[in-house]
């Protein structure tokens, strides 16, 4: 990185000239322009808590003349800093006397990651990909969407690029990152067809459709440096010999050989987690949470959000962020909220409805959705590591029936919920969920615990958020599918507890909840394999 000096708070008018940003850089490091030899934003975010004066808040990094002196001159100064060195460096490159080449299972953007990772170091990893190339497994996920029909190996969430590629695309997250994985994540998007806009922006999402090109692009260049990406090859067995792994066998009955195998699952691999469990893998029951969408007119949420400036082209469609204590000890919160998006049918099992939100990088559907979820915990769902997925089983299974059983999504009008009525028409609010809602009431949907907390959140919700809880906005179950609800459990070698070799990772696996977590969990375990390989080299 060229760029030695790190500006911060920078605040500039929503509308400001080009030429007013370097204009501030010169006045706040107190040079002439002339010594300002080049800038590059780092970050560009707006705070909306006082909307009638929103500004833009930019992060800034450039070069001068006389960086050492600067420096020295605003030495108690934390808004003026040195330029953290954000470069990828790699732990170490492959022998070519590589004996075995490390298995990765899954190909969502943890499984990317940590397989580019490994090409990009000459280690050739082998790909194991149950579901199909992304643009196969479009047309199968459009084939429950528009026909009701499902492919249990192909859909929202088995397939290439893994459940993110169906969602809003958000490249953010609250991660710790102090070796900056998350911007190699963006560097490599942006490299393989991902705006420029995405490496500055605070809030920054791509869209399904420009993350089909984009998955397709990482995916050539790790065939490229000598990586396979082999699909519909679904992992049936975990070789294991003396606490060790010494292989996988896929459904066709192939055994690959191998000493290092990444979980790169995703949190809906349920036969995979049984078949883990059964061979003694260690794992352990975790909290997550279940709800419902609920979708406003992205009108409503704009004004609500961004005042007189609601509309404005650099600030596009309002997000939110909520969150509710209730009474009864449950945290009810917004979950993947999607601007301008659509509800989405997310189901992997037959005989299962589940909801999610989908926006494209344009974000201008006409309504905003959000999950409504509560959280809940392993004491909710007793009965050992498996029991979350089991509970999750349940709550589907009963969605399905209150749809109708043809995978529509039971659904109620905001007012009516709130009264305890089943509703029986649509207001002003169309749902977006395909392949459709059918009204009806669902206080049965979710245990009784969720759907009070629900009730007393919405009204509060309402107090930020005028208009949230307008009678005619509509909620869709049944949101299950917030993150995993176990945990692979890994050491400080990211290796498994009690299987050694076997680098469970991700989503699935429990470390990671995000397009970026995911790809930033994908780099670490990547390094980690890394370490083992060149140790027995």
């Amino acid at each position: 990185m060229t760029a030695m000096l790190r500006i911060s708070e920078l605040r500039l008018p929503l509308d400001h000239p080009a030429e007013a940003l370097p204009a501030a850089i010169v006045a706040r490091l107190g040079i002439s322009a002339t010594d300002l030899t080049s800038f590059t934003v780092f970050k560009r975010s707006y705070d909306a808590r006082k909307n009638s004066k929103l500004t833009f808040i930019y992060i800034v990094d450039a070069t001068a003349s006389n960086e050492v002196a600067i420096l020295q001159r605003h030495a108690g100064d934390l808004h003026i800093k040195p330029t953290p060195d954000m470069e990828y460096h790699f732990v170490g490159k492959a022998s070519p006397a590589l004996e075995h080449r490390p298995v990765i299972i899954g190909f969502g953007p943890c499984g990317i990651f940590a397989a580019l990772i490994l090409a990009q170091a000459g280690f050739r990893p082998i790909v194991l990909e149950r579901g199909k190339p992304v643009r196969e497994r479009t047309q199968d996920t459009w084939g429950l969407w528009r026909r009701n029909t499902l492919n249990p190996e192909s859909n929202v969430q088995f397939g290439e690029g893994g459940a993110g590629t169906f969602s809003d695309g958000k490249l953010y997250s609250q991660i710790k990152d102090p070796k900056h994985y998350g911007r190699k994540v963006l560097t490599e998007f942006v490299k393989a067809g991902a705006p420029p806009e995405i490496l500055y922006v605070a809030k920054p999402h791509i869209g399904t459709f420009r993350l089909v090109g984009m998955v397709e692009a990482m995916r050539a260049e790790i065939e490229q440096l000598g990586g396979e990406i082999r699909f519909q090859q679904r992992v049936t067995d975990i070789l294991i010999e003396n606490g060790h792994v010494r292989g996988v066998k896929t459904a066709t009955g192939e055994e690959i050989h191998t000493n290092h195998v990444v979980l790169a699952l995703g949190h809906s691999a349920r036969d995979t987690f049984e078949m883990l469990h059964e061979r003694g893998v260690f794992m352990e029951a975790k909290p997550f949470s279940v709800g419902f969408r609920i979708e406003h007119p992205q009108s409503l949420i704009d004004k609500a959000r961004l005042g007189p400036h609601a509309g404005h082209p650099e600030l596009g469609a309002a997000d939110y962020k909520l969150v509710h204590h209730a009474s009864n000890g449950r945290a009810v919160y917004s979950f993947c909220m999607c601007p301008g998006g659509t509800v989405v049918a997310a189901t992997s099992e037959p005989n299962r409805v589940v909801t999610n939100g989908m926006s494209q990088y344009s974000r201008n559907e006409r309504n905003a959705n959000a999950g409504i979820v509560v959280s809940i915990t392993p004491e909710d769902y007793p009965g050992g590591p498996l029991a979350g997925i089991a509970f999750q089983r349940e709550l589907e299974s009963r969605a399905f029936v209150l749809g109708g059983g043809t995978y529509e999504a039971p659904g109620q009008l905001v007012g009516d919920f709130l009264k305890g009525k089943a509703s029986t028409a649509l207001g002003s609010v169309e749902p977006s969920y395909k392949p459709g809602v059918k009204l009806s009431d669902l206080s049965t949907a979710l245990p009784d615990y969720a759907i009070s907390a629900i009730r007393e959140a919405l009204p509060a919700f309402d107090r930020q958020i005028r208009g949230f809880n307008m009678y005619d906005a509509v909620l869709t179950g049944v949101e299950t599918r917030t993150s995993s609800p176990l945990r692979i459990t890994r050491g400080e070698d990211c290796q498994s507890v009690n299987v050694k070799g076997l680098y469970p990772a991700g989503e699935g696996a429990g470390y990671a909840g995000g397009i970026l977590s995911a790809g930033v969990d994908g780099i670490r375990v990547a390094e980690a394999v890394t370490a083992s390989l060149l140790a027995e080299a």
